[in-house]
């Protein structure tokens, strides 16, 4: 079994520190991550400049790009042979509904489901980041539940973790997308020098987070996996827009 490991965090970020041993001894573990934090970069490659891959003293590796610019090159230039599985965090924070889409976390796990891996994006729904070990304990259990029944195509899942001890958990949940509220307004400011920027605001409350979401899983202390899939194509709409273009 060969584990490839990335984030959007950073090499150096407690998460995927936590997540590398958390996985050892499950198989060879190689981790390739960011230089830098680049948290919603989503599924951007970098392509108007080459990228430099460097080892670290811990045998990390970190590459100056993108998650998915770190999944890409490991799998496609850097390892030998295929990874059995891509698993991407342990990120800070939540990739719940909405946020899916901005999130480096799942698109560095994204990257290895469209090269034909198995992939899990972990997160930790955390401001404080108090319980990684916790997160760590439940990607390990999927794991080993997958090397106990592989499953036989490449599947993505993006899982959330509440932030609570290990004992606090209630279970795992297989949850659906829920909605976030849009966004908060761009926060105003301006520079030592008079120029005027613009922070982007936080992420909205939720606004579909019933039974069944993910952020209904994890605001009862349940872990919420989530399978995802990458046909955009809006298939209800597709006789309309024919319709519509006669």
């Amino acid at each position: 079994m060969h584990i490839l490991l990335s984030n959007d965090d950073g090499y150096f970020a407690p998460g995927i520190d936590h997540l590398a041993r958390g996985l050892a001894g499950l198989g060879e573990i190689t981790v390739v991550a960011p230089e830098r934090d680049r948290s919603g970069a989503s599924n951007s490659l970098t392509l108007d400049r080459p990228l430099s891959l460097r080892r670290t003293a811990n045998g990390f590796y970190h590459v100056n790009g993108t998650p998915t610019d770190c999944v890409h090159l490991a799998v496609t230039g850097m390892l030998d042979t295929l990874p059995d599985m891509v698993v991407s965090g342990i990120n800070h924070g939540a990739n719940m509904g909405d946020d899916t889409i901005y999130s480096g976390t799942v698109a560095a796990a994204t990257e290895g489901y469209l090269l034909g891996v198995p992939a899990i994006a972990v997160s930790l729904v955390s401001k404080s980041g108090g319980n990684f070990q916790t997160a760590a304990d439940i990607a390990r259990t999927l794991v080993t539940r997958f090397l106990a029944q592989p499953i036989k195509t490449p599947v993505l899942l993006n899982v959330n973790v509440p932030d609570v001890p290990l004992d606090q958990i209630r279970g795992i949940r297989v949850t659906r997308l829920g909605r976030r509220h849009k966004a908060e307004p761009v926060i105003k400011a301006q520079t030592p020098r008079g120029e005027t920027v613009y922070w982007v605001g936080a992420a909205g409350e939720a606004a579909d987070a019933g039974e069944g979401t993910d952020f209904h899983a994890v605001a009862n202390n349940y872990v919420s996996v989530t399978p995802l899939q990458i046909d955009l194509t809006h298939t209800g709409q597709l006789s309309m827009i024919e319709s519509w273009l006669k």
